[in-house]
């Protein structure tokens, strides 16, 4: 064992940990904390909704960008300064965010703080398992997990809420105090390695170009895809192909090459490859789901960005009070059936919301999201802890961020899919409403009369179909979303039958070879 962690006290253990859980949930918290509030930074910067929407897409595109190349930076500087360094540079440019200008410093400084801030979540895996052994290591798992999923579900509600109580600044310098601590608390206890300079003579360049190109080409394609109507937009092709090509690259690159950036070579663990998968899924899931029940309340009921904030804080609530019983079970039940029953709540939640109706406020989500809630605390904490929790401290660093950029990946993809099913079906909804409305059709015949057709006057009945054709339009996008719901409810029942072909997690035998 590392000679600095001997000396630790478990208290001082606590609090180290501790300290860099608070930065990886700044860094989460901050990839949907602008989501509900982008009309007021738009607003306020005098920028388009298109530019606008650059505000969230640049730091996920930056941050997914980095998130995998953590583990060979910690092993070069250390993950005490890696971490540091990564907390310090996210406070920085969020001052810069907060005091920005125009859009396009904006984007320019959303993309700088995504790519400083990003190495703070995987590093946290790491130490987590170096630090804690046994029933602690389950303990630091679900808290984790927890923040790992409760970050992106407040973030809505937190950025509604200081939008309309402050200002859209103050989404950004709320971060200062935060990570000002962290940056100062960090490099004071977690001493759990040493810096490598010696492994920038070796290390894989072309790796991490590849790595760099292919994830920033996916992100964008998957972010502005649904936008553009995917590949007719030759923008949108080219990035395409050149994260196709560069993907194919890296991969070869990562088998092949001696000292790869990321250890492709761990998918060989079938508990790593099983757990990455369904990291993945859980990503779908979290990303998915926040990015669809905000966007239903402001379009479909026009809600306002405090209002979506508090109807979607339930899911928070009920994640929260199941992490006690998470603690109970984890320690006497096996964690692949806690995962399997977490993944079934979901997929339950997914079905639950499947009625929706152009009506529904947060008396009829309070169900569906608090399902979502439990299957969350109950499956994301055994996913990481099945996952990373049989590998050996040294392949930790690597691993960890393969397995943090799988649940990115699949928020990313998430989105991109539920953005598309919402234009396509919306689309096939209406036309296939529409088809009912004819003349023969009574419901509709009196809906005309009460709004004016009746009076002959020309403008009162044009204003009568203009009314009939937005109630249609409201009802044809409320059944898309039951279907964006239906579709991620599929995802997460796959998920759950493949629990079985995970084996029941032992510890790593023999010392790390990160000691010293």
């Amino acid at each position: 064992m590392n000679t600095s962690i001997a000396h630790l006290t478990q208290g001082q253990k606590i609090f180290a940990f501790a300290s860099m859980c608070l930065g990886m949930f700044i860094a989460l918290l901050d990839i949907q904390i602008v989501s509900a509030s982008l009309r007021d930074i738009g607003g306020g910067l005098s920028a388009g909704a298109d530019d606008t929407a650059w505000v969230q897409t640049s730091y996920l595109i930056a941050e997914i960008v980095v998130i995998p190349l953590s583990g060979w930076l910690s092993r070069v500087f250390s993950t005490r300064w890696l971490f540091a360094v990564s907390a310090a540079g996210f406070t920085l440019t969020s001052l810069l965010c907060g005091i920005a200008w125009d859009i396009q410093s904006m984007i320019v400084f959303r993309a700088l703080q995504g790519f400083l801030g990003g190495s703070m979540i995987p590093t946290v895996f790491t130490t987590a398992f170096i630090f804690f052994e046994g029933k602690q290591r389950v303990v630091a798992a679900a808290t984790i997990g927890a923040l790992a999923s409760l970050a992106p579900t407040l973030g809505p509600t937190l950025g509604g809420w200081i939008t309309d109580h402050y200002s859209w600044h103050w989404l950004f310098f709320v971060n200062l105090v935060p990570g000002a601590f962290v940056t100062i608390a960090v490099p004071m206890l977690v001493k759990i390695d040493k810096p490598d300079l010696s492994l920038l003579k070796v290390g894989d360049y072309p790796g991490i170009a590849l790595i760099a190109i292919f994830l920033g080409c996916l992100e964008y394609t998957l972010e502005e895809g649904p936008r553009w109507n995917w590949l007719e937009d030759h923008t949108i092709l080219a990035t395409a192909w050149i994260a196709a090509i560069s993907g194919v690259l890296f991969v070869w690159r990562g088998l092949t090459a001696e000292h790869p950036v990321v250890d492709l070579r761990a998918l060989k663990d079938r508990n790593f490859a099983l757990g990455c998968f369904f990291s993945f899924i859980s990503g779908i899931g979290l990303f998915a789901t926040i990015y669809l029940t905000p966007l239903f309340l402001g379009r479909v009921e026009g809600y306002s960005a405090l209002q979506i904030g508090q109807a979607v804080f339930s899911t928070g609530v009920f994640q929260i009070l199941t992490i006690p019983v998470y603690a109970l079970l984890a320690n006497r039940v096996d964690l692949r059936w806690i995962m399997m029953a977490g993944l079934a709540f979901f997929a339950v939640s997914m079905f639950e919301f499947s009625p929706i109706t152009h009506d529904w406020s947060a008396r009829e989500l309070l169900w569906p999201q608090a399902l979502r809630g439990i299957g969350q605390q109950l499956a994301i904490p055994p996913i990481v802890t099945l996952t990373l929790g049989g590998l050996a401290p040294s392949r930790l660093k690597q691993a960890s961020g393969l397995f943090n950029l799988m649940r990115n990946l699949g928020g990313a993809m998430g989105i991109a899919g539920c953005a598309t099913i919402l234009t396509d079906r919306t689309n096939l909804h209406f036309f296939r409403l529409a088809e009912h409305l004819t003349p023969a059709n009574e419901a509709m015949n009196g809906f005309l009369a009460r709004h004016g057709w009746a009076e002959g006057d020309p403008a009162a009945q044009a204003t009568s179909l203009k009314l009939l054709w937005s109630l249609t339009f409201r009802e044809a996008q409320t059944l898309t979303y039951a279907d964006a719901f239906l579709a991620i409810m599929v995802c997460f029942i796959i998920a759950t039958v493949m629990v079985p072909l995970m084996r029941k997690v032992m510890p790593p035998k023999g010392p790390s070879a990160d000691a010293h």
